[in-house]
């Protein structure tokens, strides 16, 4: 690529990254929204913010969050990974795939599965009610929110760890064994010591996404009153009756203070592990630990926590989906409907919200893979410190909650004119999704790009191509295949987002997650239950064209 070209796509990223970010900074200054004309250089709005005791009591929640599902998180994720990955337990190939599941479904719908499944009234806390003689668990309190907030995001922690454990040989866990050591003793003592960089970068990025968590803390901490940051920030909007900017852009500057360390320190983290790598060299031939009798104690463990984070939520939600109506007395039997399907062809803005969430998940993930396609491109082989720049650039979104994002990009709209006709359209739903997802999205094509050899490029350029021609015929082609994985990626992604869109919500831009977040006020529990089934199915459409795209690649390699 011409070296004007890359500066030119550097800066552009630049521009894309930083505007939202500097015009938060510039209205957490201001007196009053930025676009009035009283408005004046303050830090009223940080004074505000920073003397309120709902603020202090938000911090401390999301504080015990972050920290208590971490703390659950973590050490399961990383005995599950070992479990799987190491040892001999029954099913572990056809348990695998199903340990991913909550990872793919968004926690907005996990929550609302959790409240037809086990709150007050819902499907298990009535069983539990008839033979019990009352219901022995409370639903909506927090450590409800962080047992459940840990146990969902297990997957994050299985997914690190076991990559990491297959990279290492098992030489020295059977020299352990030679030993006398128990597999639990390897386990503790040798498998996860070896990948610790990993466990702590997962703790980390745990304590990342328990600041932001938004879904979990609306639907279950909110009718109790318990706020977390996220909540808060949502809370604001309408404190004073009309939306008060600048302290929305106060706390939203908070947070990205509190999570853009962490973000730095995961990556100086992922780079430090490269120091480790020396243990994977060693890798041979695994042999899988036997755990003998236990192998099935582990199995039940494991089918226990299936069945608490994924089969109740999702099984929950989509039963409640059918259900005329649901209740303490009534019966299961003549009730089922698709009523609540059909009522959703009754109303314009649900309709456009499963056909928008439909365009975004396929058409807008492309484009957003075009779109990191040609910012890794742009950096592709190129020692320069742009290059570098765009390495940390990409960054700096990720340290901004879904929910920040999308505030700072309707500023965005609100403040530049040339841009302000596209508010009310999807496009600025895409623009958004694909700012908050860009670095996810680059690191996604950028490992690809780096397998490719060097000489199939260079005998290309000393053929005569130009860098273009060399881009277009000889790089890309190559990573076809890594392209069509991520765009599955990113349309699974899309299609479970629901935090980026809340303040972009207008007529032309719904989808489903800020349909279902908006529709939580009015309680109107059968629609939402329709909705999030129809969310799980375009999610399950989006894993099994993953699953083919890897078959396929698999094939071809």
């Amino acid at each position: 690529m011409p070296t004007r070209l890359r500066i030119a796509l550097v800066l552009a990223t630049a521009l894309f990254v930083l505007s939202p970010i500097l015009l938060i900074a510039w209205q957490s200054v201001q007196s009053d929204a930025f676009f009035k004309p009283n408005a004046q250089l303050s830090l009223s709005a940080f004074k505000f913010v920073l003397t309120d005791p709902d603020f202090y009591a938000s911090l401390w929640n999301s504080a015990q969050v972050a920290v208590g599902m971490t703390l659950i998180a973590v050490p399961l994720g990383s005995v599950l990974a070992f479990l799987l990955t190491r040892t001999d337990v029954p099913g572990g190939r056809w348990i695998e795939p199903l340990v991913l599941v909550p990872m793919f479904i968004s926690s907005l719908v996990l929550a609302f599965g959790y409240v037809v499944g086990a709150g007050p009234v819902g499907f298990l806390s009535l069983a539990a009610k008839s033979v019990l003689g009352s219901v022995q668990w409370t639903l909506y309190s927090k450590p409800s929110i962080i047992i459940i907030a840990g146990l969902t995001h297990v997957p994050h922690v299985y997914l690190y760890v076991s990559t990491a454990l297959k990279g290492v040989g098992s030489d020295i866990e059977e020299a352990a064994r030679v030993s006398g050591a128990s597999p639990w003793r390897v386990a503790l003592t040798v498998s996860l010591p070896m990948v610790l960089p990993t466990i702590l970068f997962c703790a980390l990025l745990l304590l990342f996404l328990g600041i932001e968590l938004f879904g979990l803390p609306l639907v279950l901490g909110e009718p109790e009153g318990i706020s977390v940051l996220a909540t808060y920030l949502f809370k604001l909007t309408n404190l004073f009756g009309t939306p008060a900017y600048h302290l929305l852009a106060a706390v939203a500057m908070l947070i990205v203070a509190m999570t853009l360390p962490m973000v730095y320190l995961q990556r100086k983290m992922m780079k430090d592990g490269d120091r480790f790598v020396s243990v994977k060299g060693k890798a041979a031939a695994r042999k899988l630990l036997s755990l003998g009798p236990m192998r099935w104690v582990a199995f039940g463990a494991i089918v226990a926590w299936l069945a608490v984070s994924v089969v109740l939520p999702v099984g929950a939600v989509i039963l409640r989906s059918v259900l005329r109506t649901w209740g303490d007395g009534v019966p299961l039997a003549g009730n089922f409907t698709a009523q609540h399907f059909l009522a959703i062809l009754e109303f314009p803005n649900l309709q456009r919200g499963i056909v928008n969430t439909a365009l975004m998940a396929t058409l807008g993930a492309a484009l957003s893979v075009g779109v990191y396609t040609m910012v890794n491109l742009s950096v592709h082989r190129w020692k320069s410190r742009w290059a570098a720049t765009i390495d940390y650039l990409v960054l700096l979104p990720r340290a901004l909650p879904g929910l920040v994002a999308g505030l700072a990009m309707f500023w965005m709209f609100l403040f530049i004119p040339l841009i302000s006709p596209l508010r009310s359209t999807l496009l600025s739903v895409w623009i958004a999704y694909t700012l908050v997802w860009l670095g996810y999205g680059i690191r996604l094509i950028s490992g690809p790009l780096m397998q490719i050899s060097r000489e199939l490029e260079e005998a290309a350029r000393v053929a005569g191509a130009s860098p273009g021609r060399v881009s277009m015929h000889v790089t890309l082609p190559l990573v076809r295949a890594a392209l069509v994985g991520a765009w599955a990626l990113i349309f699974i992604t899309y299609v479970k987002e629901y935090s980026t869109a809340v303040y972009l919500l207008a007529p032309g831009t719904e989808v489903l997650g800020s349909l279902m977040i908006s529709l939580w006020d009015t309680g109107a529990i059968d629609t939402i239950a329709a909705l999030s089934t129809i969310n799980i199915c375009m999610v399950g459409i989006g894993v099994l064209l993953l699953q083919r795209f890897e078959k396929a690649s698999h094939a071809q390699a």
